[in-house]
């Protein structure tokens, strides 16, 4: 009963942070239009939610230290790669095509584990990733993709692979060396223990904005123009409103809840439930942009929902493969999985 209720309790953050996620393109693509270089609002989102997280970045200071690769890692990939190349793909390309490619990246990623890694994949989880994807292409109407830049789709296929490479670490790079033991004193950062999930992302916000700030070149921002109002929709809101909901919920709240679904989820089936972020990005650009959807769409956007709940029909079995190849819990410790936000 327990069991039961954490999961449905995860999988109704799972599908918050996929919202909040969803609503970063709607945001972002009329301050594009308005002026604004795509490399600076994707520096302004990872330096704003740095800010926000600062003092666990500060509580947890010694992780750099200990786990300098992993932290370098999440924050060129999961920071840098996946927001830097989705936000200049946008530009291009539709806010729903570059979503629908760069969630690619849950379906790469089961083609890791199952050819590179050799792992056996759950049914399941595959079924639910071919219908995600189908409804996806539906969502989209990608039949209609050969009109689109090559460059922008080639971009988002870029943010996917960083996508897949963010998950890769998250399941192998968090893991506690065999023999160690996590210092209890110190929540998330003994040496052989597998640190903060909300540390990591605070650290890696931190490194993907330095990284950003090499080829954003942030103090060319005409810092005056957060102040005039942009169009969206049929109405001019302050450019300051929306890199505001871009900082603090479709990243901070985003990433914070995505945390703690994945502690109730596997990355696999949060990685699939994700991908309902293509839906809530094109229903927000419906309402929010005037952006009317077709009967493809609301078709694919039913597929979408169905595949989330057939990926969600593995847990069972996805649990007892993590309880053979995951060593003994110590008191205190984390999962590996905890560090598996949706992206």
């Amino acid at each position: 009963m327990r069991s039961t209720q954490m999961r449905n309790g995860g999988l109704g953050l799972a599908l918050l942070s996929a919202v909040a996620f969803g609503g970063s393109g709607v945001a972002a693509k009329p301050l594009i239009e308005a002026g604004f270089d795509p490399l600076h609002v994707v520096w302004m989102r990872a330096a704003g939610a740095a800010l926000v997280l600062l003092p666990v970045a500060v509580r947890h200071r010694r992780l750099p230290l200990q786990r300098p690769g992993l932290l370098i890692g999440f924050g060129l990939l999961g920071i840098a790669g996946v927001q830097g190349l989705y936000y200049v793909a946008i530009s291009r390309i539709p806010v729903g095509v570059a979503i629908l490619v760069e969630y690619l990246g849950p379906a790469l990623l089961l083609g890791w584990v199952r050819f590179v890694q050799r792992r056996r994949v759950r049914r399941a989880a595959v079924v639910g990733v071919t219908l995600a994807v189908g409804g996806m292409c539906c969502v989209v109407r990608i039949w209609s993709g050969l009109a689109f830049a090559p460059v922008g789709l080639l971009l988002a296929f870029g943010a996917a692979c960083c996508q897949v490479a963010y998950f890769v670490l998250a399941d192998h790079g968090t893991q506690q060396p065999p023999g160690t033991e996590e210092d209890p004193d110190i929540e998330g950062d003994g040496a052989g223990g597998v640190p903060d999930p909300v540390a990591v992302i605070a650290h890696a916000l931190l490194i993907g904005t330095a990284s950003l700030t090499v080829v954003a070149r942030p103090w060319d921002i005409a810092w005056t123009s957060l102040a005039h109002q942009v169009p969206f929709g049929d109405v001019d809101v302050p450019a300051i409103l929306l890199v505001g909901w871009i900082v603090l919920v479709s990243t901070v709240v985003a990433y914070l809840t995505g945390v703690v679904a994945v502690r109730r989820l596997s990355p696999q089936i949060a990685a699939v439930v994700s991908c309902i972020e293509a839906v809530v990005g094109t229903v927000l650009a419906w309402f929010l942009l005037g952006e009317h959807l077709g009967t493809a769409q609301l078709v694919g956007g039913g597929l979408v929902l169905a595949g989330a709940f057939a990926a969600q029909t593995a847990m069972p079995s996805a649990s007892v493969e993590s309880a053979r190849s995951v060593p003994p819990a110590v008191p205190g410790q984390r999962s590996p999985q905890d560090l598996t936000p949706r992206l």
